[in-house]
């Protein structure tokens, strides 16, 4: 399935399981969506299985959101005491859809727990209360952990799945990986068809430590190890240590929370000379996360570094901010310089990154999916550099082997049967969920600017920016430029005299649709799903 058609799917306000191997342009599905709904004036709950994932996508872990804090289990009573706090029943009235990545990690008693706080905060009988729940991740990938260390049943096992029956979208694009042969062995080990001729490629790529590229970052199934040559490898250096303290925000417990899995340690201590690792996305795109370098030197004013890359740009770096949001409005926060030492760090924290180049030690690996997550965060295998590996790390689950056949058929089922439906059909259920959830119909000009804005867009455009700004405003100059309260006073008078939507868009120099998408928004019209007609509200 494609990233259009998912969003397809999404827009209809189904329930969703959207998957599909590392680099398969999930996260990017996702903050389409997101630009979406918010140009559509609804706010998603944006949540994580765990708190490493929650910092990726500035939102809070699904067991915050939720209210289901550490409990290993809820009855129906113990649900409704917690629905019934103010904070979480505030959260879950205000709740239009809810999104949970990396489900991969979160357990089926976990899930089941969050449907039913959810049922009883939203006093529905539906699955989740009601809302739209779109579950993101990779079950090849890391799997959930009980609270004792053992392993817990996969989110698929639990009833509260079962129950939502989310539509399956299963991304088949590869955005990540652009070389062929290892695209072929990653392809191999998901599949359990990890051969002779796989080891062979991964063979020409087995070094020494002592071969390996120092300004490379080398991924380690153990966290000893991790710390181990990260400071080993600092203290090498010579010239003083800077060191930038985290500066935070709001309740200690969320603060605690992003303090402990943001990828930026509380104190950083840097050198010239530093290998490192940027740990956010730059709004304007000068970096992203995953982005490596080496400090090149330390701004004499501010005291902040500045890293050249490994294209040899050198890009100043100042403090960045991960929150938690909830409904629009940030919750808590802390502020670091978005690096991190990247000599070496575990498997687990370079889950979700994708990388030019890494130096990756699975001669310990002990987990499924382990290995699968380590060698797929490489773009290419020219930028791989491989330590050692045990045959654990070239294994993948049996069980969820099988589970991943069933995700692709119910996938093709979902695609033949959106390619059946006519585009009114979509079209209709499209609005028909937009206004279900109290929102508005989206404006190109909206969506493009949510787009932009949002943080969860990575810099892409929503709309269809094929024609340009500039030749746009030959026919329409004021599209893509905001509306004034003088402007939509204009339009309610213009509208209630009777103006039709042509003469609306010449009045204002704007496009048809972006004039019907105001006066829905100013709730002048409404779209009648029966007739496929916008009417006029009394």
């Amino acid at each position: 399935m494609t990233q259009t058609e998912a969003l397809e799917i999404l827009k209809t306000g189904a329930n969703v399981f959207l998957t599909g191997e590392p680099g398969a342009g999930k996260s990017h599905t996702v903050n389409q969506y997101v630009a979406y709904l918010r140009s559509c004036g609804i706010e998603p709950a944006i949540t994580a299985s765990t708190g490493i994932a929650a910092t990726h996508i500035d939102g809070m872990t699904i067991h915050s959101w939720s209210g289901v804090g550490v409990a290993a289990g809820m009855t129906r009573k113990e649900a409704a005491m917690v629905a019934g706090r103010k904070k979480i029943e505030k959260r879950l009235a205000e709740a239009k859809m809810l999104i949970i990545d990396e489900i991969s990690m979160l357990s089926a008693p976990i899930l089941s727990m969050v449907d039913a706080v959810c049922r009883a905060g939203r006093e529905r009988g539906m699955p989740f209360g009601g809302l739209q729940v779109v579950l993101v991740g990779d079950f090849f990938q890391l799997p959930p952990i009980s609270h004792d260390g053992s392993k817990a049943p996969f989110a698929y096992a639990s009833d509260a799945w079962a129950e939502l029956n989310p539509v399956v979208c299963y991304l088949t694009d590869q955005y990540r990986q652009d070389d062929p042969a290892y695209l072929g062995v990653l392809s191999a080990i998901r599949t359990n068809r990890f051969g002779a001729s796989h080891r062979e490629h991964l063979s020409l790529r087995r070094h020494t430590i002592e071969q390996t590229p120092p300004d490379v970052p080398k991924l380690f199934s153990h966290n000893a190890d991790v710390d181990r040559i990260n400071m080993e490898r600092l203290r090498l250096l010579l010239g003083d240590t800077a060191a930038f303290q985290m500066e935070s925000f709001g309740p200690a417990a969320l603060v605690t929370v992003l303090k402990r899995h943001c990828l930026s340690p509380e104190v950083l201590a840097l050198k010239k000379g530093a290998v490192v690792m940027c740990t956010k996305n730059h709004p304007l795109g000068n970096f992203v996360n995953g982005t490596l370098g080496m400090v090149h030197d330390f701004d004499k004013e501010t005291g902040y570094p500045t890293v050249e890359t490994r294209k040899g740009n050198r890009i100043a770096i100042k403090p960045m901010e991960w929150t938690v949001e909830e409904q629009g409005r940030t919750r808590a926060r802390v502020a670091q310089i978005p690096l991190r030492l990247a000599w070496a760090m575990t498997v687990h924290k370079s889950q979700g990154m994708s990388m030019d180049a890494a130096v990756v030690d699975l001669s310990d690996a002990f987990e499924y999916g382990q290995g699968y997550v380590a060698l797929s965060r490489v773009r290419r295998l020219s930028g791989l550099y491989l330590l050692g590996a045990n045959e654990r790390a070239f294994m993948v689950s049996a069980e969820i082997l099988e589970k991943d056949k069933r995700f692709c058929l119910m996938s093709e089922k979902a695609q033949e049967k959106l390619c059946s439906m006519d585009k009114e059909e979509i079209a209709r259920k499209h609005v028909a969920f937009i206004e279900r959830c109290g929102g508005h119909a989206p404006d190109r000009e909206e969506v493009s600017d949510s787009a932009r804005s949002s943080r969860h867009a990575r810099a892409r455009r929503v709309c269809d920016a094929g024609d340009g700004h500039a030749a746009i405003r030959e026919k329409h100059p004021n599209a893509f430029r905001p509306w004034s309260g003088e402007d939509d006073a204009w339009l309610r008078d213009l509208f209630k005299q009777g103006q039709a939507t042509a003469g609306l868009a010449k009045h204002f120099g704007r496009k048809p649709g972006a004039i019907r998408s105001r006066l829905l928004k100013l709730g002048l019209i409404a779209y009648n799903t029966d007739t496929g007609r916008y009417d006029t509200k009394a």
